[in-house]
């Protein structure tokens, strides 16, 4: 079992310890400040999809030990199972914030759109031009309206069009300084695939490294599913695997008292050199050295 001190959010945690929400349905969440937040600054862990935009001042965080620094006119995109810490911000900083589960957010992606949310899970700090955060304010103008005019609010369904449509222009943004084009396709199977497929790697613990048994769970041949993953994503499902494996292994060599050898175990390594080969593959150090220059223990 693993022994950990690290808060852990939940999307239905956030309510208790933050009580000015402007929006709240259980599944997504709007805010416009986290000054009032207790414990901002504290490590803490997100079992969620957020998305802050800083509409003034400036903001620095660590998401996964990776520092970040966000001024006016930038957005955060954090995603499910990022660690959290040393939050701060200016004194004039304001922001809006989205919230929402990993299905929901998931669901809302057609294929272009996933080619967006694969570049921000790996560059989580987007540069927005002045339009397109006029129009993501003027979206949270209008749920903000609707909600302050409840004889105008047709049911949760309305409300969860219009943080579709904001998700859509937002990503759809991101495809246009990616210069990428804009696909309004509804979801073919490829597309679903994929789509199920990042979902259970967000969902994994105790992470398989197997190509094989990903395509078996989603009944389609590891051949397939590498060109599912090319054509969405330009990466290989080796590739994306192993980003969420190494995410994994960091998480446990810095935030839990497991050893070594048991961080191998609980990650699927039988073999303690092979463990450490990979490890040190993709952070260039080894697990034991990677602790160390990470302040592992203090």
């Amino acid at each position: 079992m693993i022994q950990s001190s690290i808060p852990q959010l939940d999307l239905n945690d956030v309510p208790q310890v933050y009580h000015n929400l402007k929006y709240n349905d259980g599944e997504i969440l709007f805010a416009d400040d986290i000054t009032s937040i207790p414990g901002l600054m504290k490590q803490f862990q997100v079992n969620f999809i957020a998305y802050v935009m800083v509409l003034d001042g400036s903001l620095s965080v660590e998401l996964n030990t990776v520092p970040y620094t966000l001024e006016k006119n930038n957005s955060l995109f954090v995603d499910r199972k990022i660690i959290i810490d040393n939050v701060h911000h200016s004194e004039d900083f304001r922001c809006l914030i989205c919230a929402m589960s990993a299905d929901v957010g998931f669901g809302f992606f057609n294929k272009s759109l996933l080619q967006s949310v694969m570049h921000i899970m790996t560059n989580p700090v987007i540069k927005l031009e002045q339009n397109d955060v006029d129009l993501m304010i003027k979206y949270y103008e209008l749920l903000t309206f609707k909600m302050e005019h409840p004889e105008m609010n047709f049911g949760r369904e309305t409300m969860r069009d219009i943080i579709r449509c904001f998700a859509y222009d937002l990503l759809s943004n991101i495809n246009k300084h990616l210069n990428q084009g804009n696909d309004d396709e509804m979801l073919r199977q490829s597309d679903r695939i994929f789509r199920r497929f990042l979902l259970m790697l967000a969902e994994s613990t105790n992470i398989n490294r197997s190509v094989q048994s990903y395509a078996g769970e989603l009944c389609v041949s590891p051949k397939y599913l590498t060109s599912v993953c090319r054509r969405h994503s330009e990466y290989t499902p080796s590739e994306l695997i192993a980003t969420s494996v190494i995410s994994r292994i960091k998480q446990l060599l810095l935030y839990s008292d497991l050893s070594i050898k048991e961080v191998a175990g609980e990650m699927g390594f039988d073999n303690l050199s092979f463990f450490g080969k990979y490890v040190k593959k993709h952070l260039g150090l080894s697990p034991n050295y990677y602790r160390k220059a990470n302040g592992y223990g203090k």
